[in-house]
């Protein structure tokens, strides 16, 4: 054989041996070891759920959803862990602190009409035992049903505020609380206020009937606008809802305590 016909040889040879190997199952040949579990795949769909939820608290929080009725039923879950947790409780402490800071940190006039704004459900009083039994925010609002727990006159303070409240009054500044309740509820109102420690307030406002029918943001602006035209000077604003703190005649400051559970605007 000459050395033309030899190196043909070697050709065709390399050529069948190319072949067998693309014969060869892919599975046979040495590949790194990559193993998934079936609780691995959950793990991370858990995960990227509470961060999705968490997002979506956060956007509530900042002010940034549209209107909504109801907690998204995938973070029926979220919401609730959240408000039974620690972590509601530190976020309530937080902003209670933030506002005590800037409350001693005023000069405060010597007239008697620095006034401070609180809201009373879920700023003051927690409405929690009645969420627990409705969902934690899944269940649209029912109105009636709510009042039924409002006239039990049994909700719990909410500690945190109730020490910003302490505060206030030690500093001299005066405490109107600004409610959406309704005036047929100012009895049990003031009483389930004293009798969790809020014993001492110059004003307590309630819907009347000519306020009926009023979107919150509305009626709250409307009454701050009459505060201040009585002479005081609202230093300070806290409530859960957005509605309790924007629109017009606001406060120099206003803290946004967290609520996930509900809307109202």
């Amino acid at each position: 054989m000459g050395f033309l016909g030899f190196t043909m040889f070697l050709c065709l040879l390399s050529v069948a041996r190319s072949q067998e190997a693309m014969d060869i199952d892919i599975d046979l040949l040495p590949r790194a070891l990559i193993i998934e579990y079936p609780e691995t795949r959950l793990k991370n769909t858990s995960e990227e759920l509470h961060m999705q939820c968490t997002s979506w608290r956060v956007a509530g929080e900042s002010n940034n959803l549209s209107p909504w009725r109801t907690v998204p039923v995938e973070c029926g879950d979220y919401v609730k862990a959240y408000m039974l947790g620690r972590s509601y409780y530190f976020d309530l402490e937080m902003v209670s602190k933030e506002a005590g800071g800037y409350a001693k940190s005023l000069q405060l006039k010597e007239d008697g009409m620095d006034a401070w704004i609180f809201d009373i459900d879920e700023t003051l009083l927690s409405n929690l035992p009645y969420y627990s039994d409705h969902g934690f925010g899944l269940e649209v609002f029912d109105s009636d049903q709510f009042d039924k727990w409002v006239l039990e006159g049994v909700a719990p303070v909410i500690e945190p505020t109730l020490k910003l409240y302490e505060d206030v009054l030690k500093l001299g500044i005066k405490i109107i609380l600004l409610t959406g309740r309704t005036e047929d509820k100012r009895n049990v109102t003031a009483t389930n206020l004293m009798n969790v420690g809020c014993r001492k307030w110059d004003q307590l406002i309630l819907r009347g009937d000519n306020d009926q029918g009023k979107p919150a943001i509305a009626f709250k602006s409307e009454k701050r606008k009459e505060i201040m035209m009585e002479g005081f000077r609202i230093i300070g604003n806290s409530g859960d809802q957005w509605s309790d703190l924007v629109g017009t005649s606001t406060a120099s400051r206003s803290f946004k305590l967290s609520n996930p559970m509900y809307h109202i605007p």
